[in-house]
């Protein structure tokens, strides 16, 4: 039995108690002030549900709105654009100087591969299957 419970429990053993002793002509006034006393028990329970409840879905809303995808902006990806630019020069020279052209095709496949993941972190479906298109006046 929880603690609310019991302290209830006392609430109306103390209602009937005073029942008994003033008599039927107080009852309906008794009555009244138990079932106030339940209402705020409601209210409260009700409050505090509410008030969980709402704490929770701001939680959510904070958690979603620090999601990697929510935070790309256009200046982030031109920054990556020009990072990886910028990277590419030395990985050229270095892939170039010591493997020489299958360094350097494996140097730019590298620059080329971060990027395309980079992109595709940001724009979902980007390359996805497009669909095919019945308007093609080749096909009958």
């Amino acid at each position: 039995m929880d603690a609310r419970d019991t302290e209830l429990k006392k609430e109306l053993d103390a209602s009937l108690q005073a029942r008994r002793e003033l008599g039927e002509e107080y009852e309906s006034a008794l009555v009244d002030s138990f079932l106030e006393k339940v209402d705020q028990r409601i209210d409260g329970a009700v409050e505090r549900r509410v008030r969980r409840q709402f704490a929770e879905r701001q939680m959510t809303v904070a958690r979603d709105s620090r999601s990697p995808g929510a935070t790309d902006t256009w200046g982030e990806r031109f920054g990556f654009g020009i990072v990886s630019l910028v990277l590419a020069v030395p990985l050229s020279a270095i892939g170039g100087g010591v493997g020489h052209l299958p360094g350097l095709v494996v140097a730019w496949l590298g620059i080329v591969g971060v990027n395309a993941v980079q992109a595709a972190r940001t724009n979902p479906g980007l390359f996805g299957r497009r669909r095919a298109s019945r308007d093609n006046d080749w096909e009958d």
